[in-house]
């Protein structure tokens, strides 16, 4: 692709390829102007997209560009951080998740991140965890959720009879996909994975792909990877970061094929990064 000078340093504008995405597919997540600090630094800069319900996004940049940060402001998992502060909106079917008590956004935002984190409880318990803290009590439908979480995650066949073990004596493979089963379980309308498989061996990210297909028709899926062979697998949308700027997202196709930007050609096409 041929990329003039006054191209490639042309303002960032996503507004087209966001409006040819929210054509596609029904706009789940939409993000508006949104600028994020720890302290003085400026972390996000003015990061406008929107999230298609039902689709996989997958945000793809090198370490440090502002990715895992959006990704953690989607569910407000920034807010344990001391001397933080996000500007902006993020609206989930007209509510602004910004204004809203963070245990429900939790509810509705689930989250998985790229070290798999059990509970040290069995693994009956960490699926029924959420359910739990939910006020959801009765035993028999926990019971149920747990079951149907965890066939989701394609796990109930390998555990089932192992329920009452610790979920520390499941192997790495199988942890993260626990913890996808523990996110399930509460019904989340939009599923975060920052970097899921990066300390996963080929078989066991083959099983959390294969996982993620499946169940996108449950919830909307957001994805930050370093693999752009993923990415290019995995996604039907994906956004490009640098320096803590959104500088394009479109139809993965088309990211990884023909990019609007040349900062985004040099990235795909290994030129730097």
């Amino acid at each position: 692709m041929k990329m003039t000078k006054d191209t490639a340093m042309a303002p960032v504008d996503t507004t087209q390829a966001a409006t040819a995405m929210a054509t596609a597919s029904p706009v789940k997540l939409s993000a508006k102007a949104i600028n994020f600090f720890y302290g003085s630094f400026q972390a996000l800069h003015n990061i406008s997209l929107e999230i298609p319900t039902n689709k996989v996004t997958a945000f793809i940049g090198p370490s440090g560009c502002g990715k895992s940060t959006f990704l953690r402001t989607m569910n407000r998992m920034n807010e344990t951080i001391r001397n933080t502060r996000v500007e902006g909106s993020l609206v989930l079917d007209g509510n602004n998740l910004l204004d809203m008590d963070v245990t429900a956004v939790r509810r509705r935002v689930g989250m998985v991140f790229q070290k798999s984190n059990p509970f040290p409880k069995s693994i009956f318990d960490n699926v029924a965890y959420g359910l739990r803290i939910n006020g959801i009590t009765n035993r028999t439908v926990v019971q149920e959720a747990v079951e149907r979480s965890l066939n989701h995650a394609a796990l109930w066949g390998e555990v089932k009879d192992k329920l009452n073990k610790p979920a520390s004596a499941l192997s790495g493979g199988q942890q993260q996909r626990l913890c996808i089963a523990r996110a399930l379980a509460v019904e989340p309308e939009v599923l975060l994975l920052d970097e899921p498989c990066s300390a996963l061996d080929p078989i066991a990210t083959l099983k959390i792909e294969e996982l993620l297909f499946q169940i996108k028709d449950m919830t909307t899926i957001v994805i930050v990877t370093h693999n752009m062979q993923q990415a290019a697998r995995l996604a039907d949308f994906t956004g490009f970061f640098l320096l803590g700027k959104l500088i394009e997202i479109d139809d993965t196709k088309k990211i990884f094929q023909n990019p609007a930007k040349k900062e985004t050609e040099d990235y795909v096409t290994g030129r730097f990064g």
